[in-house]
């Protein structure tokens, strides 16, 4: 009702009790008690009387009917929440009951094909990726085993391929002359 803590009220009693003073206080709380009881009493009659009013002009009628049709049950909004909570729960894997014989034949037939579809789908992509592993692995290691050759045969030759013996030419024919011998006699020449 009022905001009046246990403080205020201690504050108004010793006001009163020096204002008033002791031998009249407690008939000034009782006609305080009969005036509040009174107005109390007034506040019941005019609420009852205005509830009469709004009775007689029907409005409580008009807020029934407006609480109705605003209602989420009467607006089809609890038929979204389930459809909502349908959807949140859906399962595209799992078949869905559905109505009908070959509906829930054809719904099952999808869904196999859907699994299968994603099976293949999912080793495919294993294989790529394990391909795609080894390449990067031969390609990491393809420059170390360049680099390791030549460090291994530096000196390393070809291996020479099978000689064939040459086709024997005539022998030349010898000089009858012998071959003259640089003596010491001979004077170099000076430059």
């Amino acid at each position: 009702m009022l905001d009046i803590g246990w403080t205020e009220l201690l504050l108004i009693g010793i006001v009163a009790l020096i204002v008033v003073g002791p031998k009249d206080l407690p008939g000034m709380f009782r006609q305080l008690g009969r005036f509040t009881a009174r107005i109390k009493g007034m506040a019941r009659d005019f609420q009852r009387a205005m509830d009469e009013a709004a009775d007689e002009a029907g409005v409580k009628d008009v807020a029934k009917d407006l609480r109705e049709t605003t209602s989420s049950k009467n607006l089809g909004l609890d038929s979204v929440t389930e459809a909502a909570t349908k959807f949140k729960d859906w399962d595209p894997s799992k078949p869905q009951k559905v109505m009908g014989s070959e509906s829930a034949k054809l719904a099952s037939e999808r869904a196999d094909a859907a699994r299968k579809i994603h099976s293949a789908t999912a080793q495919a992509a294993e294989k790529r990726l394990a391909k795609e592993a080894a390449a990067e692995a031969s390609a990491k290691a393809a420059p170390a085993k360049a680099a390791a050759k030549p460090a291994a045969k530096p000196a390393a030759k070809k291996p020479a391929a099978a000689k064939k013996p040459a086709a024997k030419k005539p022998a030349a024919k010898t000089a009858s002359k012998p071959a003259a011998k640089p003596s010491a006699k001979t004077p170099k020449a000076d430059t």
